[in-house]
Parts: structure tokens; sequence; C-alpha cells
């Protein structure tokens, strides 16, 4: 995953948890994945909890599993159309270049 992504998606993670003291797992996750959707593209998935397994298919570099306090978040992107998705990432690698 971009560094950009990942960083938005820790900001995106402490978001609810420090702003709007969101604590339940299922809007934690609907938040993040609404924002990434917004502005990513559509096709991000997102799980937040304490205590759980995943096998997923992503798209390659669209991943990221990490922890913020007991939660753990795992965010990918399945794929939602091939064409949209391979001109966005040449134009986020043209913007990180």
């Amino acid at each position: 995953m971009l560094q950009k992504m990942q960083q938005d998606a820790l900001h995106l993670a402490a978001k609810p948890l420090d702003v709007f003291y969101v604590t339940e797992s299922t809007h934690v996750a609907h938040f993040i994945k609404e924002d990434f959707d917004r502005a990513y593209g559509q096709g991000w998935q997102c799980t937040v909890g304490t205590d759980y397994g995943s096998f997923v298919t992503h798209c390659h570099g669209c991943s990221i599993y990490f922890g913020i306090g007991s939660l753990s978040i795992l965010l990918f992107r399945v794929i939602v159309n091939q064409v949209a998705e391979a001109n966005l990432f040449q134009a986020l690698e043209t913007v990180n270049a």
C-alpha cells in the first residue's frame, strides 16, 4: 500500500475513536471504508475487532493490517473495475513520484 494511503488509514482509524468517541467496531469499519471509497475508488473492505480471522483476496498493493489500542484493523480493496483500477494507480504513482 502506498505510504499516503497507509497514513490515511491510520488517521481515519483514530478519528472516530478520538473525535467522535465511537467505540463500536462496526461504526469504525464503516467510517474507514466509506472514506477510502470516496478517496481511492470503490471496492474497499474493512474489518475491525479484537478477535477474528480472515482469508481474503485483494488487489496488489491495496491492503494494510494494523492495531490501535485493543482494536485490530484490516483494510483491503477488491477489484471492481480493472480498467479504472489501472488508471487510478498510474495517477497515484505519478503524484507520489
